[in-house]
């Protein structure tokens, strides 16, 4: 069967509570280097970030993080006459650092979120089609740090972590210290221990929540002595 992540799929982020916060952030004129990761074909997300960037007077770049060539495809043509948005086909992080299955029954079994109305042997199953589709592609596999190391880039003013469903956590701890952290599906494993760690964390502050928006979403600002 072929995998899910061979097809291009319609955007989630649209018209929505996020999506405004998403424009809104990227209009600051503090902000100058955003990452998304997890861009798909651009419809969403992406659109959020390109309409504030408009209104930027810092000229912003966006580096867009995709690991579908079906999506990232489309997402190129999309932007291609935009050299603002630079666009990588990779997967955010190695396979080494996805979720075990270990990891990820130990959630389904103990955390009470929406990840655990989805049948044990689908979830493991998508896990297996990431890691899969990864071996497979032929993508670069350490996307966030090329992006980082190719452009100087020490930290980001914004990331959006809303890629694979297993890759939250490690990609968290490569981002952190972006000045501003978004957070898509806080209620699913995706980023259900990144919403619970940042909201512990004394140099982040939670800025904005909503449990009930889709999978929920959140917006951490690091908080500068």
């Amino acid at each position: 069967m072929p995998s899910d992540l061979e097809r291009t799929i319609p955007p989630q982020i649209i018209e929505d509570d996020f999506y405004s916060l998403i424009i809104t952030v990227a209009s600051r004129p503090d902000v100058q280097t955003i990452l998304e990761i997890g861009s798909s074909a651009g419809e969403g997300s992406t659109e959020a970030f390109v309409t504030g960037m408009k209104m930027n007077p810092s000229s912003p770049s966006l580096f867009c993080l995709e690991i579908s060539h079906a999506r990232f495809s489309e997402l190129v043509t999309r932007f291609a006459d935009d050299p603002a948005i630079r666009c990588y086909n990779a997967s955010s992080v190695p396979e080494r650092s996805f979720a075990s299955e270990d990891e990820v029954l130990d959630f389904w079994l103990k955390r009470t979120s929406k990840f655990s109305a989805f049948p044990l042997p689908l979830v493991l199953s998508w896990l297996s089609q990431d890691k899969t589709y990864l071996n497979s592609s032929g993508v670069e596999v350490n996307g966030i740090r090329s992006i980082m190391d190719h452009n100087g880039i020490e930290q980001f003013d914004v990331v959006l972590i809303d890629g694979s469903e297993f890759t939250g956590k490690a990609e968290l701890d490569l981002i952190y210290g972006a000045r501003i952290i978004l957070l898509d599906d806080i209620d699913t494993f995706k980023n259900f221990e990144n919403f619970r760690r940042l909201s512990f964390d004394p140099v982040y502050d939670l800025k904005h929540e909503n449990h009930t928006l889709r999978n929920g979403f959140a917006m951490f600002e690091k908080i500068v002595a």
